[in-house]
């Protein structure tokens, strides 16, 4: 007795919308891994950021994403990374021209607008979105202990795919991960930073001692030639307060020394 193995229409269908969402969530998991490798190479947060802004545009076929750090005051922030033009690192951006940006920076939660020419918040662009054709704008923060310190900005094409919950969240998760990333890189600069005021330090205090050294044994030659000194205890009170004071003068001229001035 033979089974029937043929799918109905509704069968069939399902089970391709099924199979396109794990192929969905394949691209995802594939492009989180091309991240981690991508920014395990560098632990520079410029490097790393344009790194996940390149990787996201890729991923998506976007026609803008970029990541913006928060400045202090909270009324500006700097545009770091960017996918379409990765020559911009450090342009500082008004908050008040970027309302979908300050709302997820300020609130800390994602803003999605899934119209982008037809929002009101965007009137005073809405000429420049349809001549670029923009769909929608989809802004996630980059939080750290429940604070804002960032976000990403992606803009999709009006031809091209539609931004999904899943495509939102899975932005979020290399959020999170860009947070992380981002407090790793910046304990190893501090770190660097550190070690480098040490050398220098460590420099200062070896040029002293060999100055000082230097300073002794010249003068103790040059009186060691000449005789008939008597002993320092024969001193006055007023003798012995002009050699403290030309031993402080001599070791500011010392300490200058170990400057390297």
């Amino acid at each position: 007795m033979s089974v029937s193995t043929t799918l109905t229409p509704a069968e069939a269908e399902r089970l391709a919308a099924r199979v396109a969402e794990l192929e969905h969530e394949r691209k995802h998991l594939l492009a989180v891994i091309e991240i981690l490798k991508d920014i395990s190479g560098s632990l520079h947060f410029v490097d790393i950021l344009q790194a996940i802004a390149r990787k996201l545009g890729e991923a998506f076929g976007l026609d803008r994403c970029s990541i913006f750090l928060t400045e202090r005051g909270g009324k500006s922030a700097r545009l770091v990374a960017s996918y379409e033009d990765p020559t911009i690192r450090n342009y500082l951006v008004d908050l008040d021209r970027y309302p979908e940006l300050r709302r997820a920076i300020q609130g800390g939660e994602t803003v999605f607008i899934a119209d982008a020419a037809t929002d009101p918040s965007l009137k005073h662009v809405k000429s420049e979105l349809i001549n670029r054709r923009v769909k929608s704008i989809t802004v996630v923060p980059i939080n750290w202990r429940s604070a804002a310190i960032g976000a990403i900005f992606l803009r999709t094409f009006r031809d091209g795919p539609t931004f999904s919950d899943a495509d939102v969240q899975f932005v979020q998760v290399v959020a999170a991960l860009t947070a992380q990333t981002l407090r790793n890189a910046h304990r190893y600069e501090r770190l660097l930073q550190r070690q480098h005021q040490s050398d220098d330090h460590l420099r200062s205090v070896e040029l002293e001692r060999v100055a000082l050294l230097a300073f002794l044994r010249r003068l103790l030659e040059s009186f060691g030639q000449r005789e008939g000194t008597g002993a320092e205890g024969l001193l006055s009170h007023a003798s012995t307060e002009e050699l403290d004071r030309l031993v402080g003068v001599a070791m500011a001229v010392i300490q200058e020394e170990a400057k390297g001035r």
